[in-house]
């Protein structure tokens, strides 16, 4: 039996994350057991874009709320639109309120 990657791993979490709300790389990172690889978890968003992928890449932001993976979309827009169509709001690029919009998989999910 072949072990899940790194990245099967983050995709298996950020599925979880509920509509309206959003988490970190480095929250992601940190539950995986590996805090310093936030940079890790962001190739990996980078990569599950497109047709047929069923990861809500757009739930993942930096740790203060900036959508810093926007480019990475098919358009500018289009992670701001996803957040917003679930209840998001978003000003200049940032997640208002990001404390209560935050969703902690190591509290949520417990430690892995």
């Amino acid at each position: 039996m072949q072990e899940e990657t790194f990245y099967e791993k983050v995709y298996a979490v950020v599925r979880l994350v509920p509509s309206g709300r959003a988490t970190s790389y480095g929250a992601i990172a940190k539950y995986l057991g590996a805090a310093r690889s936030s940079r890790l978890v962001g190739w990996a968003m980078n990569q599950c874009h497109g047709e047929g992928c069923d990861v809500p890449a757009h739930r993942v932001v930096n740790r203060m709320g900036i959508l810093s993976g926007k480019a990475h979309f098919e358009t500018l827009t289009a992670m701001q639109e996803r957040l917003e169509l679930e209840g998001v709001i978003i000003i200049d690029d940032q997640i208002q309120d990001f404390t209560r919009v935050f969703w902690d998989p190591s509290i949520e999910l417990g430690w892995d």
